[in-house]
């Protein structure tokens, strides 16, 4: 068979991106245009700001994915785009574009899940590797800045199908490492200056109690499942840090730090740490570590309930060092072998999103004239 060549488009959330891959395995290009600087100021994504830096970026950043692949418009087979979930005006802008850039060279469209696009770049490095071997079923942790789910993965003749088996009830992960680090004046994103400050604090100094989900959540009608889920919940926590603050007098420290980066353009982690007492490492360290071990600990009693045979773990929190590290330290332990992407795959990024088209284009799974983002698309 030979190559196929898919021109894949993201923007479902604050990254514009694109990229060429070759048959689902081979990067030819990865261009990703941030927004960070753009929703620095605010502490977090601002959907308004973020579909008029998309509507900005998309054309320069698909011109420069074909031109660093050595491609043109006609010398690719197909095209891929990010349908949902995400915020909705960001994803119209790539579904619109992808859309008419389809039509006007003629050529096919795959539409694609985010969530699965965040496993695809798991699978995608491994196949780069050589190494073409998974075991069904298998556990898959999607847990980023807008998502935290628990699949059980299974193949069929149509290709993967997947059941949710947990899922966040309030914050996502992500979400809650940002919340605390603009709660506590450490900039944005939070995910990396947490990682960062993490590594210079006590994890044992505050101590964090689990999660209790003790009820259905709200508005689920469905009947009780056979097997019990696996949910998440990061809003208790975010709360906990908050109330740290107020009753150890630490807010008066928070606003001088908040004062002093506000002074500075596009502060480095160093700069950050530069202003952070011990106190506040070692509460950064506690709360870290205290997702961390949610995250695993939830996720590797999924595998053993449903008796998996690998684990994936995918996704803008798939970065974070300590998540890496304890995740391979204890899923050896429970005798699962555990992947995940390298960095610059972990975020939100086009290549996945290609990847992930090509067994839908070899299947001819193509997207109709009709194709619309939807922001809470279900991965099934």
């Amino acid at each position: 068979m030979r190559d196929i060549y898919i021109l894949g488009i993201e923007s479902s959330c604050d990254e514009t991106a694109a990229a060429v891959v070759r048959s689902g395995e081979q990067v030819m290009s990865n261009a990703v245009f941030s927004q960070i600087a753009t929703h620095q100021p605010y502490g977090g994504v601002v959907p308004e700001l973020a579909s008029r830096e998309h509507l900005r970026a998309i054309v320069p950043i698909v011109r420069q994915a074909l031109a660093d692949a050595g491609h043109t418009y006609e010398s690719i087979d197909a095209l891929a785009v990010t349908k949902g979930p995400g915020l909705a005006g960001s994803l119209l802008v790539g579904v619109s574009y992808a859309k008419a850039l389809a039509f006007a060279l003629n050529k096919p469209l795959v539409a694609v899940n985010h969530l699965e696009g965040h496993i695809h770049a798991v699978l995608l490095e491994e196949r780069q590797k050589g190494n073409h071997q998974l075991q069904f079923p298998l556990m898959t942790l999607g847990v980023s800045g807008g998502h935290t789910h628990l699949y059980l993965a299974q193949q069929n003749q149509h290709g993967w199908s997947y059941g949710n088996v947990g899922h966040t009830r309030d914050d996502a992960a992500g979400e809650a490492f940002d919340k605390v680090a603009k709660l506590l004046a450490l900039g944005y994103p939070g995910g990396p200056i947490i990682d960062a400050a993490a590594r210079h604090g006590d994890p044992t100094a505050v101590k964090f109690p689990p999660a209790q989900i003790k009820h259905r959540q709200r508005g689920d009608r469905s009947p009780q499942p056979e097997r019990p889920h696996f949910d998440f919940s990061y809003s208790g926590i975010k709360t906990a840090v908050l109330r740290y603050v107020e009753t150890h007098g630490m807010q008066p420290l928070v606003d001088r730090r908040r004062a002093a980066l506000s002074e500075l353009i596009k502060p480095k982690a160093d700069a950050v740490l530069a202003l952070c007492d011990h106190q506040t490492l070692d509460l950064v360290a506690s709360f870290q570590r205290a997702m961390v071990d949610d995250l695993i600990a939830k996720t590797l009693a999924a595998a053993q309930e449903y008796d998996v045979a690998m684990l994936l773990v995918s996704g803008g929190v798939a970065a974070n060092s300590e998540l890496r590290q304890s995740f391979e330290h204890r899923a050896a332990q429970a005798g699962l072998p555990v992947y995940f992407p390298s960095r610059p795959l972990s975020t939100d990024n086009a290549a996945m999103i290609a990847a992930a088209a090509y067994p839908k284009f070899l299947a001819g799974e193509l997207a109709t004239p009709e194709l619309s983002a939807e922001a809470t698309l279900p991965l099934n």
